[in-house]
């Protein structure tokens, strides 16, 4: 446990920077539900997919091979490993048609995978590839199973307090590619405010149903998201870490509290850290351009 994790107080609904992902779902039984993750083979990915299978849940982990995914599920009794590589939209896609053939309803997708601070600009399909494995593939895995959304499905999507990092008018419509102006952590930040505005305009498109899309800020966590990180970084990030590092339990405790716990399902469109709402920078609150986003990554889906 850090020491913030200790210092910190806890939120209005009971938790906050300090609860665990077993904490948060602590009592609840998911048998009968069926739960998609992305990025299940470590981390808070990882992390999840065993909470939310030990309270029940069935279990459908992606990773960007079958064999990664299959390792990582390999504990759990009721799982279902499928490959899914979030910049190859070829793979998305497969990966939906392998979710849907097996005939259950989701009652969540849990959008976790991500790429964090490539040093160097790199692409895939014209577009900057923070945005289009942080965004895009997301955005056609989660628009190609919204027909499968259980009456009281729940779309959780993981963002970061880094979308502060983003462009000052919030994305950069006019450099998607990021050829004129990239910045390791400028282009992240972009990826990770698009997170936000598509869970938001996702909330939109879902009112008068029973259905809810949030977004997240994990905390700062030491897993191999920051491989990409210089050596500097991550020997501060190393240093810091007993002190004011979440762990993964309580790093993935958000997500779990989201996914799972009964107050969520009354919750849509919001931005959640430590388990209870929290606020966006202006960007992440700009409904025209939540609109825009959606528009332009159904261009780009239909494209690629």
């Amino acid at each position: 446990m850090s020491l913030l994790s200790r210092i910190k107080p806890k939120g209005p609904n009971g938790f906050g920077y300090g609860s665990t992902a077993a904490d948060v779902t602590e009592g609840i039984d998911l048998k009968g539900r069926t739960i998609l993750i992305t990025g299940c083979n470590s981390g808070i990915g990882l992390e999840s997919a065993r909470t939310l299978g030990a309270r029940g849940a069935h279990v459908i982990g992606a990773a960007r091979s079958l064999g990664k995914a299959g390792e990582a599920l390999a504990g759990l009794k009721d799982s279902t490993p499928v490959t899914c590589e979030l910049s190859e939209p070829d793979s998305v896609r497969a990966c939906v048609k392998a979710v849907k053939a097996l005939g259950r309803p989701l009652d969540v997708i849990l959008c976790n995978a991500g790429i964090m601070a490539l040093p160097k600009l790199e692409q895939r399909h014209g577009v900057d590839l923070q945005l289009f494995t942080n965004h895009i593939g997301h955005f056609i895995l989660v628009t190609g199973l919204l027909d499968s959304l259980s009456d009281a499905g729940r779309i959780v999507i993981v963002s970061s307090e880094a979308h502060k990092n983003a462009p000052s008018e919030g994305i950069d419509f006019d450099d998607l590619s990021g050829e004129k102006r990239y910045s390791a952590w400028r282009n992240y930040g972009q990826s990770k405010l698009a997170n936000i505005l598509f869970a938001r305009e996702l909330a939109k498109r879902l009112k008068g149903t029973s259905k809810v899309a949030n977004a997240l800020h994990p905390g700062v966590i030491q897993t191999n998201l920051a491989r990409h990180m210089n050596v500097a970084a991550r020997v501060g990030v190393a240093i810091a870490n007993p002190l004011f590092l979440k762990t993964i339990p309580e790093g993935a405790a958000t997500q779990c509290y989201l996914a799972a716990h009964p107050d969520a399902a009354a919750v849509s469109g919001e931005y959640f850290s430590d388990c209870n709402v929290a606020r966006t920078s202006p960007q992440g609150r700009d409904m025209a351009q939540a609109a825009r986003l959606w528009e332009t990554s159904e261009a780009i889906a239909a494209r690629v």
